[in-house]
């Protein structure tokens, strides 16, 4: 029997466990990312370890998300970063050169190599044949040191692409239309694997947008094999030194099977507040609209940017619509500048943002209230846009030039003939905004910047012998990052301040949790399916840390996150029967005796309500080592116990 792309990976870079799904593994890390959302508590998280440089073959840090310079917290991050990155052996991305991912594709990636991001669109990387996952800062924080990465073996599911796309259909219909058909839930322990002969009309840039948007179904990645086509993008990068062919066995099986015919796929929409909400835009119809988004990792390269050029050009945007345009990085930005396509879109009426993540996190052009916003994007959470009850849907680009011209949600397919976009034969390389770190032997000759808005990573202790505390909150299904930690301009400059940005912990579900949960000193969350979902962001468990949230209680959970509560120590369970969830109230007094004891002995722990009499079970899942993480406390106290 053959194996699979995925397999072949992981096994190439196994270092503990089999190859057995379901089951723990340990995975060596060639490269991480990270971004400046997450960095900043990342570095102090690999400071604190004490190794002195890393030991990864590359690592980047990059400025991408916080760039709103609106006071001084945002730059004080960027220069602890900027110096961290320089002492340690860590290339840094300089503000402006571009979003994380699309500049990893275009300047870093390598097929067959493993790479996690403090970013859950880390994914993106998937497009050129990597194993690429997004992880909690922490996690990063050790591989950097050397350390394995612990995934579940995942399942392999076979994405069997067939035909091509119609004339004005894009790539960011298929992971729409994967996404109608497995749900924000269906890849969770899962890898996405697209195969086919249709993979082969498939240009670099479209499969990543696919492995991009794989992180809103829970996929642990997605990956696309290394072929004729990443060897051209490669080349053209002016790395083509780095390909390496890579494809799965044509024997080989998989745990599921997915068909789609990409010559039979619509323009559609993500409507609010899921992406997996899809809609076709024929259902939609010509619905009015007040603002256009273009860019962000999912949908802002070269190839991206010339067809929404060719769209706008000789046309004005609609005077009830807003439109801005965020080319992906600065190489983008600088071709576009070069070959005439900013200035259509300027003499359009489009609104150009630095290439940075921008208006996808909140920060800057949120909508009119109850505004209808067509995005690029991945993610329409509710409120993530900035504005409260704004309608965010998530389009392709050229669903989005052709509707920012018409002012309603129009079929790009009306445009007439598309033209052919043919790949650059060779992209414009700069890299001088990516700033190489000193020899190993000058690294003391760096100091560390930090700036007043830098607090300590925030302490844990070992889990005690019996966990009695209070329901704090309880919450319903699906909630996200966004709910546990907002993102947006207020509130993502506190990244690298836990005390301070914990004020705003569960503010979106309940703006008294913050008071109620100091008041208690410790506590405990519930919540229903699905709990964490989205980003990676580790701040979701390090602010109830701080609060004192000592254990959650849900359906179930997003991989990411939980992953991140047992890093911070904090202990998750899930309902043996759901029916429970329904007897318990916030407020609730519970009781968890002989915790340690409980979690070493069984995957079943014994909870007793004490406010209302009676006991119900909890499971758990945890490996050895995760096991020994919480009785440590967490990740950073495991780690200093064990070197």
């Amino acid at each position: 029997m053959g194996l699979t792309l995925t397999e072949k990976i992981l096994s190439a870079h196994l270092v503990e466990g089999e190859m057995i799904k379901g089951t723990e593994i340990g995975i060596r890390i060639d490269q991480t990312l990270t971004q400046d959302a997450t960095g900043t508590m990342a570095y102090l998280e690999f400071e604190a370890m004490g190794v002195p440089r890393v030991k990864t073959e590359r690592s980047v840090a990059y400025i991408d998300h916080n760039t709103l310079q609106n006071g001084f917290m945002n730059m004080d991050d960027h220069r602890f970063i900027g110096s961290v990155a320089k002492k340690h052996g860590i290339y840094f991305s300089r503000p402006g050169n571009g979003i994380c991912h699309q500049v990893h594709l275009e300047r870093f990636g390598v097929p067959g190599k493993t790479l996690i991001g403090s970013d859950s669109h880390t994914p993106t990387g998937g497009g050129i044949g990597m194993i690429a996952i997004g992880a909690g800062g922490m996690d990063v924080a050790v591989a950097m040191g050397g350390g394995t990465y612990y995934i579940t073996c995942p399942k392999v599911v076979k994405v069997e692409l067939t035909g091509k796309l119609q004339p004005w259909v894009a790539a960011k219909d298929v992971i729409l239309e994967v996404l109608k058909r497995l749900s924000v839930k269906g890849g969770v322990g899962k890898v996405i694997e697209y195969c086919g002969e249709g993979v082969k009309t498939l240009s670099v840039p479209e499969r990543a947008t696919i492995t991009n948007m794989g992180a809103e179904l829970g996929a642990t990645t997605s990956i696309f094999p290394s072929d004729e086509v990443t060897y051209q993008f490669l080349k053209a990068q002016g790395r083509e030194d780095v390909y390496t062919p890579l494809s799965a066995d044509f024997d080989a099986e998989y745990d599921e099977v997915v068909e789609i015919n990409l010559s039979e796929l619509v323009p559609m929409a993500a409507c609010p507040h899921s992406p997996d909400n899809i809609k076709s835009v024929a259902e939609l119809g010509p619905m009015k609209i007040d603002q256009v988004c273009i860019g962000s990792c999912t949908n802002s390269s070269l190839m991206e940017m010339m067809k929404v050029a060719h769209i706008l050009k000789g046309k004005t945007v609609h005077p009830d619509v807003s439109l801005s345009i965020a080319p992906g990085s600065k190489q983008v930005l600088s071709m576009l500048a070069e070959n005439g396509a900013l200035a259509i879109m300027l003499e359009a009426g489009a609104r150009v943002l630095e290439s940075a993540c921008g208006p996808c996190i909140g920060m800057g052009q949120s909508p009119n209230s109850g505004g209808i916003s067509l995005r690029t994007f991945n993610r329409n959470f509710e409120g993530r846009s900035g504005t409260a009850d704004g309608q965010i849907y998530l389009v392709s680009p050229e669903l989005a030039a052709a509707s920012a011209i018409a002012g309603v949600l129009t079929d790009p397919r009306t445009l007439g003939d598309m033209p052919e976009f043919a790949m650059p034969e060779k992209f414009l390389v700069n890299d001088n905004m990516i700033v190489p770190p000193v020899k190993a032997e000058d690294m003391d000759s760096v100091e560390v910047l930090r700036g007043p808005n830098i607090k300590p990573f925030p302490t844990s202790e070992p889990m005690p012998e019996e966990i009695s505390a209070k329901v704090s909150l309880k919450v319903g299904d699906n909630i996200t990052t966004e709910h546990i930690i907002p993102a947006g301009a207020k509130i993502l400059p506190l990244r690298s301040n836990i005390p301070e940005i914990s004020k705003y912990c569960f503010a979106v579900c309940d703006e008294s949790f913050h008071d109620r949960a100091l008041e208690m000193g410790k506590s405990i969350v519930i919540g229903g399916s699905n709990y964490g979902q989205g980003s990676s962001r580790e701040h979701a468990a390090l602010a109830p840390l701080y609060l004192g949230v000592k254990a959650v209680i849900t359906k179930s959970f997003a991989r990411i996150h939980m992953a991140n509560l047992i890093n911070a120590g904090i202990i998750p369970m899930t309902f043996a029967n759901e029916a429970d969830y329904d007897r318990i109230d916030a407020n609730d007094e519970l009781t968890i005796p002989n915790i340690a004891e409980q979690i070493r002995n069984s995957d079943v722990i014994k909870v007793t309500n004490v406010t209302k009499g009676f006991d119900f079970e909890c499971s758990v899942s945890f490996s050895d080592r995760q096991k020994e993480m919480l009785y440590a406390g967490g990740l950073l106290n495991y780690t200093k116990n064990n070197n």
